[in-house]
C-alpha cells in the first residue's frame, strides 16, 4: 500500500496528489507518468508526474476529476493508502541545451510541465512559460514557474489574466513578446496540444507534445494507447508519451480519446461520487 501525503483541490476540479513512493521517486524524471488505483476494485489511471522530493520519498501529480475513478481519488485524504502506484513509466522528456524553449501548458498540464521547465533551465536554456486557461482562477503554480522562466505569459479566454483569447493567438504573442523559440513543448488537453501544433507548423518551430490517450497497463501490452505518428502506429506508453506534434494524426487521436466518455459519466452518476463535489 502507498500512503497519501497530500490530496487537495488547488483550483476547481484539479487536485494536487502527493504519494509516498520510495521506489518510484528514485528513478523518476521529467516527462514520466505513473499508474494508480484508488482501491482494489478500481481501474488503472495514468497520471503525469508534476514534482518529486527524493529525500522525502514523495511524488506529486496534478489530476482532473473527470469520471468515477478520478472522483474516488479526489475523495482520498492524507494518511489514506492506495494499492497501486506503478512507475515511473514512459520515456523521459528530451532535455538538452536547445537555446530558447517555450513551455506551453494548461489544465493538469501546468503541473506536468513544471519539472520539464525546471530541467530545461538547469540545462542552460532560456525558458519562457505560457500558461493557458479559461479564466485566471484556473491558473496555479505561477510562483514556481517564475523561478525557472525568463517570463511567465498568461492567456485566458475571458481576459482576466494576460492576453485575452486562447492558444490560436500564439504566433501573435510570440511577436509581441519578441520570443523566437528553438523548441516548444506542450502539456495539457488535446485541444491545446493540437492547436499549438497547427500554429507552429508554418512557423517551422519543432513542437513536442505529451500525449495522454486511454491506457490500461502502461507497458505496451494492451495496445489501447495506440496512435498514429508520421503514418506509423505508436504506443504512447512505451514509444512516448512525447511526440512531434506536427506528425500526430490528431483527428484519429481525438476520436479514440473520446471513445469511453459516456461510460465514464454513467458510473460517476450511479456511484454517488458526484454528490460530494
Amino acid at each position: 500500500m502507498y500512503r497519501i501525503i497530500e490530496r487537495r483541490m488547488i483550483v476547481p476540479n484539479l487536485h494536487e496528489f502527493t504519494v509516498e513512493a520510495p521506489e518510484v521517486v528514485q528513478a523518476v524524471q521529467p516527462g514520466n507518468f505513473v499508474i494508480v488505483r484508488a482501491d482494489e476494485l478500481g481501474e488503472r489511471t495514468p497520471l503525469s508526474v508534476a514534482d518529486w522530493d527524493r529525500e522525502a520519498n514523495t511524488v506529486t501529480s496534478i489530476f482532473m476529476q473527470g469520471g468515477a475513478s478520478t472522483a474516488k481519488l479526489a475523495r482520498l485524504k492524507p494518511g489514506d493508502s492506495i494499492p497501486t502506484y506503478a512507475g515511473p513509466l514512459g520515456n523521459e522528456t528530451e532535455i538538452a541545451n536547445f537555446g530558447t524553449v517555450l513551455c506551453v501548458a494548461g489544465c493538469y498540464g501546468i503541473g506536468s510541465i513544471y519539472p520539464i521547465a525546471r530541467a530545461l533551465k538547469d540545462a542552460g536554456n532560456k525558458v519562457y512559460t505560457l500558461l493557458e486557461a479559461r479564466s485566471s482562477y484556473l491558473l496555479y503554480w505561477e510562483d514556481r514557474f517564475e523561478e525557472v522562466s525568463e517570463r511567465v505569459i498568461k492567456v485566458t479566454r475571458d481576459g482576466t489574466a494576460g492576453y485575452k483569447g486562447h492558444i490560436s493567438r500564439l504566433g501573435e504573442i510570440l511577436t509581441l513578446e519578441k520570443i523566437r523559440p528553438d523548441r516548444i513543448i506542450v502539456n495539457g488537453c488535446t485541444f491545446l496540444m493540437r492547436k499549438t501544433s497547427e500554429v507552429t507548423q508554418p512557423l517551422a518551430i519543432k513542437t513536442i507534445v505529451n500525449m495522454n490517450p486511454i491506457m490500461i497497463d502502461g507497458t505496451g501490452m494492451c495496445g489501447v494507447c495506440r496512435l498514429t505518428v508520421a503514418g506509423k502506429m505508436k504506443f504512447a506508453c512505451v514509444d512516448g508519451p512525447d511526440f512531434d506534434g506536427h506528425e500526430v494524426d490528431w483527428e484519429e487521436f481525438l476520436k479514440r480519446r473520446q471513445t469511453y466518455n459516456p461510460e465514464e459519466v454513467h458510473p460517476l452518476r450511479k456511484s454517488g461520487c458526484a454528490a460530494h463535489f
